[in-house]
């Protein structure tokens, strides 16, 4: 049997494996990246794309062309509720922060911006950049099994063109192979929470039609119809909600309706789906063309750990979650970003192997924070279903009495009207009022070295503001500078595959210190002096302030815009500790 020799074997080329491939191959690391299938996502999938993955992408010289590709920020918009997209409206809701509020907390959080990328797009981005930066790349190919040793892995694949088997030998595997990951299940990972939950299952419904007459005006990615009629099983219903997503301005869109998972699966012929998208719509006059269909179910579950050995699970393959959030493929990004430049320092020799360890100190609790923030973010819907009033079961009549009671001038349809406003606000959780899910991450680990400071906490809800902070384990608050008299964020400083040193006009001292303790590991470490008469200068007085520590202090970030550990000034002691900070962390 042939073998391929590789650093790093990579299984599923989502958006997790994806983003791994494109990291290690950055940094000048043998990898290969393989998937069963035939070529990337052909369907939308994932699409939300938030901040923190913008950053990603900024880091990678991706973010304009990514930009160029995706629904901007400001076509998000806001969620619009109501019966069907022709009918009456009943109310919006300002998602993806699209309040004025909102907008200037998430501007002044980060250089960049969400957007609305749906998978089918986002793949091929990452796997063409992976392809050009040296990784290779292998469709139609399928992974059969592993085993591993003390030195590396060695794993078995098949090449689904010529039905023949290989073998691939690599000192690292990581199973990027989604939501029935078989890597998980072949290092026995051991999983929290359960799949298919609730008594209904979803059908996505990917169509081509122009819908610009009902939408161009209140430009949306969302749009919520509260609905009564026969269900996917030809039984009573009422109420239940269908969603119109945009994909493609303003004429492509995925359709999702429900259907009871006690019955089993419906028809998903194009022809018995067409009537519950007119139905969706509110018009049979539309041309609709169905494109492709789908089904998924409501998932909770999270795995305790997500290594085992020389084999590291990320993305899908570890946090299987509703998509209510939009944190689906940002988290699996981010697992990807975490664990890449840890793979390449450790096979390059600049780090220990204990490094690795870290992967799973610092991302399984992510895991399980967003599997259950998405969980519960699903369940706002159900208020929205009881503020109606209309019984389980009921038909159209109910759901026209329901309406009529909404307008009456009554007491009783004041009460209503309150109810059903504070049921679509309440879906905020889930849409957009969680930029503290996406930022507020905090690592601790080994590869994170407390200042000694104590941690003041949140002074606002976690999960919905963000707050900034230098402290070790928070990621890099953003601050613009300028170079050249052109603005850059702090972020723009870091990254790139290397350690990053901050620090203030007065902290000089800093440049040789680093430069020593660079030079005697063998890492790359910049160091960026901001101040007057300098290349980097904070003209807008916001670094020294984002920074919390004095003009002479400094801030150590890692390649993944994460700080490392701080000092607050530059005195003897503080300068001395840098060498043995870096050891720590590298695991040397």
């Amino acid at each position: 049997m042939n073998t391929v020799v590789t650093d790093v074997l990579v299984i599923g080329t989502g958006p997790a494996g994806a983003a791994t491939a494109l990291c290690l191959a950055r940094a000048g690391v043998k990898v290969l990246a393989v998937s069963k299938y035939h070529a990337t996502s052909p369907d939308p999938r994932a699409h939300i794309t938030n901040q923190r993955t913008m950053e990603f992408l900024r880091d990678f010289g991706l973010e304009e062309a990514a930009k160029k590709i995706a629904m901007p920020w400001e076509d998000m918009g806001e969620h619009v509720f109501g019966r069907s997209l022709v009918g009456e409206e009943w109310g919006r809701i300002p998602a993806w922060a699209s309040s004025a509020i909102a907008q200037g907390e998430h501007m002044a959080a980060s250089p960049s911006r969400y957007c609305d990328l749906p998978q089918l797009y986002l793949e091929p981005l990452l796997v063409n950049d992976a392809g050009l930066r040296g990784a290779d790349i292998r469709f139609k190919t399928e992974y059969l099994s592993h085993t591993q040793d003390a030195e590396g892995v060695t794993a078995t694949l098949l090449d689904r063109v010529s039905g023949s088997e290989y073998q691939v030998r690599a000192k690292y595997l990581v199973g990027a192979d989604g939501g029935r990951s078989k890597v998980a299940a072949d290092i026995g990972l051991e999983f929290d929470g359960a799949m298919g939950l609730g008594e209904t299952g979803n059908i996505n419904i990917e169509i081509q039609a122009d819908l610009s007459q009902f939408c161009a005006h209140r430009r949306s990615d969302m749009y919520w119809m509260l609905q009564t009629g026969e269900n996917l099983m030809g039984l009573p219903q009422g109420p239940g909600i269908a969603v119109l997503r945009m994909v493609r301005p303003m004429d492509r869109w995925v359709c999702v309706v429900g259907y009871a998972l006690a019955k089993g699966l419906p028809s998903l012929k194009h022809e018995d789906l067409l009537p519950f998208v007119h139905r969706t719509i509110g018009s049979d006059q539309v041309p609709v063309k169905i494109l492709s269909v789908s089904t998924w179910t409501t998932n909770r579950q999270y795995a305790l750990t997500n290594t085992q050995g020389r084999v590291f699970c990320i993305g899908d393959a570890v946090h299987r979650h509703t998509p209510f959030g939009g944190l689906g493929s940002n988290t699996c990004i981010q697992d990807a970003y975490n664990l890449s430049w840890k793979l390449a320092m450790v096979i390059q020799g600049q780090a220990g192997a204990s490094l690795l360890n870290t992967y799973q100190d610092e991302r399984a609790p992510i895991a399980k924070q967003i599997t259950e923030h998405a969980f519960n973010g699903g369940a706002s819907m159900g208020p929205l279903l009881m503020a109606l009033g209309v019984p389980p079961g009921s038909g159209p009549e109910a759901m026209e009495q329901a309406v009529a009671r909404l307008k009456e001038p009554s007491a009783e349809g004041a009460e209503r009207r309150a109810k059903l406003r504070q049921a679509m606000d309440g879906t905020l959780n889930g849409f957009g009022r969680a930029h503290g899910i996406e930022l507020n991450q905090r690592y601790r680990s080994s590869a994170i070295v407390s200042d000694g400071t104590p941690d003041p906490g949140f002074a606002r809800d976690p999960v919905q503001y963000h707050q900034a902070s230098s402290r070790p384990g928070a990621h890099l608050p953003h601050a613009w500078v300028t170079r050249g008299q052109r603005k850059i964020s702090t972020f723009d400083l870091c990254g790139q595959g290397r350690f990053t040193l901050l620090t203030g006009l007065s902290g000089m001292a800093w440049k040789a210190t680093a430069e020593q303790a660079a030079a005697a590991l063998g890492i790359e470490l910049v160091v960026h002096v901001i101040g007057f008469g300098q290349e980097v200068v904070d003209s807008h007085g916001d670094y020294l302030r984002i920074s919390e520590v004095e003009e002479s202090g400094a801030l150590l970030v890692r390649p993944d815009l994460m700080v490392a550990w701080r000092a607050a000034n530059a005195d003897s002691t503080q300068l001395a500790q840098l060498p043995s900070v870096l050891r720590q962390i590298l695991g040397r």
